[in-house]
């Protein structure tokens, strides 16, 4: 079985034992197949990103951030906790590489460190070489726009946090903490952040993506990801690299 490959990275400059930089890959999302369940935005219709459209947006991807929320079940594009700067598409599956900011958000960092191992998915998987279940409000969905072609924003964040929590990335650890053993058993999963996407029928059952542009990223359980299967882990560090909480 013959293996497509559509890669991308930005160049980062090697610091050794650089404290706020743990380096992180994981499957972002699966191209040309049904979710499992209809992300937020979407009006209950499970989606497909179509393989051009993925292969087209891979360059908005780079640069985007990575965001969580207190519960790990959805979005909150105010909780940056790292940056994306790979993606391929190696299969079906959407590989991402990137950085989270160890020293800004260790408990995070700990969390997706003993996170469940990846799910097996019968697929490569190699970002060196590896669509969300937000929570969308009512004027989301009134801004989705109906016919044939039409445009719409899905999987949008979670802004209810006040900005003064969200600026700390401090706010809710508690709700972190109290939904570790939630996230052990499951595991933990991506799911993507899109704008002026582009719907093929949208009185379709499932909705054909034939364009989108990447804004960002969120972690959380993966059973509250629209692709059961996306999955981040950690990448070893080089031998002496720790991550603290210490300032100067």
């Amino acid at each position: 079985m013959g293996i497509s490959l559509e890669s991308m990275a930005i160049r980062m400059p090697a610091v050794a034992g650089h404290p706020n930089r743990v380096a992180f890959r994981g499957v972002l999302t699966v191209v040309d197949s049904p979710s499992d369940k209809a992300p937020a935005g979407a009006r209950g219709h499970r989606v497909i990103l179509a393989r051009r459209a993925a292969e087209e947006a891979i360059p908005s991807l780079l640069g985007m951030g990575l965001d969580y929320s207190p519960r790990l079940d959805g979005h909150d594009t105010r909780r940056k906790i790292g940056v994306i700067t790979s993606a391929e598409i190696v299969g079906r599956e959407i590989e991402v590489g990137g950085y989270l900011y160890g020293r800004d958000f260790p408990e995070m960092v700990e969390e997706i460190g003993r996170s469940a191992t990846p799910p097996k998915t019968g697929l490569s998987g190699a970002v060196g070489r590896r669509l969300g279940a937000a929570r969308a409000s009512d004027k989301t969905a009134d801004a989705i726009a109906t016919g044939k072609g039409s445009r719409f924003g899905l999987c949008r964040a979670d802004t209810s946090v006040p900005p003064h929590h969200a600026k700390s990335g401090r706010a809710g650890d508690r709700g972190l903490r109290a939904t570790q053993e939630g996230a052990a058993g499951t595991g933990l999963g991506m799911s993507y952040e899109i704008a002026d996407a582009l719907v093929e029928d949208i009185q379709a059952a499932v909705w054909v993506l034939n364009r989108v542009t990447f804004t960002g990223a969120a972690v959380l359980r993966r059973d509250k990801a629209a692709y059961m299967s996306t999955w981040i882990e950690l990448v070893d560090a080089a031998p002496g690299v720790t991550v603290g909480k210490e300032g100067l």
